[in-house]
């Protein structure tokens, strides 16, 4: 497909990368000239420099060609002007990232049907969802959802002291009596989708899917359960924490907030009812202390260094703070986080990467199922994702054990209608099933994919 990326910053870069490995003739423009000579020596893409709001630039970029605009500047306002120019170019789709708080709710659907856009993506609001999911099951490292929640997969660390280790797969429904399934597992850089037989160790990193009341019993059952944190400390008063403290406010956590800079912590302090504000240096330590950090339930580090919110991050799990949250947005800096046991990593940048790659794939789906959600897994290693199942699939009605899968995949979950399955081999698929489906080392463009 031919794409256009207006705006190489974190976001577009990012973006761009997905978008390159996925195979796609790419197009950047950016108004900085080193910035386009950068993204270009690294990426096999066309840059073009100049304001992705200009038709000049727009024709030169070929934008008139373009099967997707994707807009991912930082200003709101250039982004949607952009997409509306490009559509009245002929780009086909577009997309935007639209940030500011205010654009939200009934304005965000007013300009999405006015300016023609496919859709807009809120990269803070994303990773504060995430963030709210992971305190609500602070056992799990990573939280993704299907089809609203009626599914849930969770990446999980196994202990030195863990049960699993040892047990094989095949064992686990009758000895933890929950309806989940074990469906990725990490051991090291080596990912498996694993069979029965497949023997768990400590230190892997499992992705566990189920309905979330089978799931929670399964982690009660294995004594990996912890607490919903109620008393959670938000260090950075970003876009991020915002979106995450009104989630958290608004379910009854009890939500301290540090922020740096006086005007924006008023601003949090005036928006935030309910929140407490402090005005001060979260990288002072004393600070934490002063501030509790001991007795939080959860610690969430959110400021724009990713060096500062990895070691406040280490300082708060120090402390015996049971659920640490960093963002870190470059790549590099993730197994260093792990390293020092900081086990849930919020990337915005990455989040935005995989849902653009996954309108991108359904653009291109054939008939017989669609993608309503992708999901990278354990790094980025294995893929997780949801089809809705049409009449014109060819395996309906199919016991699963009679269809012959591709190797390093696996049915980890079907949907139908309000009911969650956790398939076994006699179970099949019908049409208007939604269907999860997770591979490591194969990219799913349509559920047929799933089939050699």
């Amino acid at each position: 497909m031919n794409i256009v990326v207006i705006g190489c910053g974190k976001i577009g870069t990012s973006v761009v990368s997905s978008l390159v490995s996925e195979g796609h003739d790419v197009v950047v423009v950016d108004t900085d000239p080193d910035i386009i000579t950068e993204v270009t020596n690294i990426y096999d893409v066309i840059g073009v420099c100049g304001n992705g709001a200009d038709c000049r630039t727009l024709r030169e970029a070929s934008v008139e060609k373009a099967d997707l605009l994707v807009a991912a500047t930082g200003l709101d306002e250039l982004n949607m002007l952009a997409c509306f120019m490009g559509r009245k170019m002929g780009a086909e789709h577009t997309i935007a990232r639209i940030r500011n708080p205010e654009y939200n709710g009934e304005n965000l659907d007013f300009m999405r049907q006015q300016l023609g856009l496919s859709m807009a993506l809120n990269p803070e609001m994303m990773a504060a969802h995430e963030m709210f999911n992971i305190l609500k099951l602070p056992s799990a490292v990573k939280v993704d959802s299907f089809s609203r929640r009626y599914f849930e997969m969770i990446e999980l660390r196994l202990k030195a002291d863990s049960g699993l280790a040892g047990v094989k797969l095949c064992d686990l429904r009758a000895k933890y009596k929950a309806l989940i399934l074990i469906c990725v597992v990490q051991r090291g850089e080596q990912v498996y989708v694993p069979d029965g037989n497949f023997e768990l160790q400590s230190g892997d990193r499992i992705g566990i899917v189920g309905a979330p009341a089978e799931i929670t019993k399964f982690l009660k059952n294995i004594a990996m359960l912890k607490k919903q944190a109620k008393d959670v400390m938000i260090l950075g008063g970003s876009k991020s924490a915002y979106y995450l403290a009104k989630m958290l406010l608004a379910a009854g956590h009890s939500v301290k907030i540090i922020e740096l800079q006086k005007e924006k912590a008023q601003m949090l302090a005036d928006n935030l009812h309910g929140a407490t504000v402090i005005y001060g240096d979260g990288a002072q330590q004393e600070l934490l202390l002063e501030e509790g950090i001991d007795s939080m339930d959860a610690f969430v580090a959110l400021t724009g260094i990713d060096e500062e919110n990895i070691l406040l991050s280490y300082f708060a799990l120090g402390k015996k703070v049971q659920k640490v949250i960093a963002k870190v947005n470059r790549d590099e800096f993730t197994p260093i986080a792990e390293d020092l046991g900081i086990e849930s990593i919020i990337s915005p940048k990455d989040i935005v990467s995989d849902i653009v790659v996954r309108y991108v794939r359904a653009l291109k789906n054939t008939v017989g199922s669609c993608m309503d959600t992708l999901y990278k897994v354990m790094d980025g290693k294995a893929e997780a994702a949801e089809f809705s199942v049409s009449d014109e699939f060819k395996y309906l009605g199919i016991p699963l054990k009679d269809i012959h899968l591709r190797k390093n995949l696996l049915i980890g979950g079907i949907i139908r209608g309000r009911r969650p399955i956790v398939p076994t081999g006699d179970d099949v698929i019908l049409s208007g099933d939604r269907v999860i489906v997770i591979a490591a080392a194969k990219r799913l463009n349509t559920l047929a994919d799933i089939v050699e």
